[in-house]
This record gives structure tokens, C-alpha cells and sequence, in this order.
């Protein structure tokens, strides 16, 4: 049967990518940071083996490409979102953005690649609307998936030389920790700005926040994004983006052909941010 190592399986799109592949037939490495975990993915589903592995951790990474003899496909999904405007971060958490969802992708598939190259395998990259189409406050996500659409594109160029095939796959709002916990997230990245930042941006997080139940109506389930994920380590001609959901993929045309200050300008709106300071 084939293998496949998912990271970030520990919950949202990650354990339920996990539990629809083992269902499938896939013996599952399931990349988790926790031990407890791992133990209660295994218990539901034979074909997963939890493995230890924060991606952000060269040991660990390390220790697993030594441990990992054959595999198939990867799917590098862990992420965070820091959410905040870009002035008030602090200068530690735009690293700890960059770290995790595009430094630490990157770190796992350089150390896996000689198993992919050997069975000719998959690599599948969860993005995100977010690496396509930038909104106030979510600045520092952004760069991040937009540093690893950029970074996934050029791995698709380089590896198909060895018959590896990458793709992305890119909701918008999914129903996960991100944007259940996207109250308190918020609290913590405004108890982490300065006075004076707060202050500054003090409508535009109160706008940001009023959007935030909205968001949440729209959150589509994660076994949708695990079955774009399915479909890119399974087809024939994998697409080089799997974008999921209509409401995302009329955004993505219409960002495209929309005049830049026409869609700023909806933008703004859409998440709160006030028409002058």
C-alpha cells in the first residue's frame, strides 16, 4: 500500500486528511507535535503510525527522513495564523509566521526528497485564498502563503525532471482551530502590540473583529479540503492548484481582472477597516 506523511495532523485539515486516507488504503505517517495525539489518531484507524515531528525542529524533521525508508506522498499542512496589523507585530512573531508555514515546509521536503525522487512521488502544499488575495490585518499570514505559492511553484518546475509532481491546494475559511479560535487569537495579538499600536489601530480591529462571525458562517468543512487533497496525490495529472470551494474561486477570478484600487476598496470594507483615520 502506498505511504504518505502528513504534517500537522494533530487536528483540522491535517487529522481529517489523515483519517480520509487511511480510509482510503494509505498507510498514514501522521506528523504530530503532541504524543496523546498521535495515540488517539492511531486508535482510530490501523493504518496510522504517529510520528513526533514539529517542523519548525531540525532533530526531529531529521530523525524522521532517517526513520522513513519508502514513501509516497507528502503533505505539508501544519500552520499557524498570527493575525494583527503589520506595524503592531512584533518583529519574533512575523519570524514565527515565516517559520512555520514556509521555512519549516520547506526543511521537511528537502529532507524527504530522496524517497519521493525514488517512487517517483506527490508533494501537496495546504495554502490558502490567503497566498492569493491579501486583507488587512492578516498581513503577516499572507506573506507567508504567498511565499509558499511562490516556493511550491518553483519546486514544481525543478522536480518534474524526476516525475515528482507538487501542487497546492488553496481554501478560504475552513472550520478549524484558526477561525474557532480566531477570537482569542485576536486578543493575544493585541495584548502583544504596543499602547500606541493599539491605540492607533483600535477601529480597525474592532472591524476585524465584527467580521469575525461572518467568517466563521462561511468556514466550509475540513473533509472538503482533505478531498482536494486526495484528489492531488491520486490523480493521474495532478492540477498544479486545487481551489476549494465556489464562493474562493469566483474571489480568485475577480481578483484577477478587478482594477487594484476598485479591490482594495472592497476589501477594506469587507474586513472593517475605517475610511480615514
Amino acid at each position: 500500500m502506498p505511504t504518505v506523511l502528513v504534517t500537522g495532523a494533530s487536528r483540522g485539515i491535517g487529522r481529517t486528511t489523515s483519517l480520509r486516507l487511511a480510509a482510503a488504503g494509505w498507510d498514514v505517517l501522521a506528523g504530530v507535535r503532541r504524543e496523546e495525539d498521535g495515540a488517539e489518531l492511531a486508535a482510530l484507524d490501523s493504518r496510522i503510525t504517529p510520528v513526533l515531528l514539529d517542523i519548525t525542529d531540525a532533530a526531529q524533521i531529521a530523525r524522521v527522513a532517517a526513520e522513513v525508508t519508502t514513501l509516497d506522498a507528502l503533505v505539508n499542512n501544519a500552520g499557524v495564523a498570527k493575525l494583527g496589523p503589520l506595524e503592531g507585530l512584533p518583529v519574533e512573531t512575523l519570524r514565527e509566521q515565516m517559520e512555520i508555514n514556509l521555512i519549516g515546509h520547506l526543511a521537511v521536503t528537502q529532507a524527504l526528497l530522496p524517497q519521493l525522487r525514488a517512487s517517483r512521488g506527490r508533494i501537496v502544499f495546504t495554502s490558502s485564498l490567503s497566498g492569493r488575495v491579501a486583507t488587512p490585518l492578516t498581513g503577516a499570514y499572507n506573506a507567508s502563503k504567498f511565499a509558499l505559492e511562490g516556493a511550491a511553484d518553483a519546486l514544481r518546475m525543478e522536480l518534474r525532471s524526476w516525475g515528482i509532481r507538487v501542487s497546492l491546494v488553496e481554501p478560504a475559511q475552513v472550520s478549524t482551530d484558526i477561525w474557532h479560535n480566531a477570537d482569542a487569537d485576536l486578543d493575544a495579538a493585541i495584548a502583544s502590540m504596543s499602547p500606541a499600536a493599539q491605540e492607533l489601530y483600535r477601529p480597525h480591529l474592532a472591524g476585524f473583529r465584527r467580521m469575525i462571525p461572518l467568517s466563521q458562517k462561511l468556514a466550509v468543512p475540513a473533509d472538503k479540503v482533505a478531498r482536494a487533497i486526495e484528489k492531488a496525490i491520486t490523480s493521474r495529472s495532478p492540477r498544479a492548484r486545487y481551489v476549494v470551494g465556489l464562493g474562493p474561486k469566483a474571489q480568485v477570478a475577480l481578483s484577477g481582472t478587478t482594477p487594484t484600487p476598485v479591490l482594495d476598496a472592497v476589501l477594506r470594507k469587507a474586513t472593517g477597516v475605517p475610511a480615514k483615520a
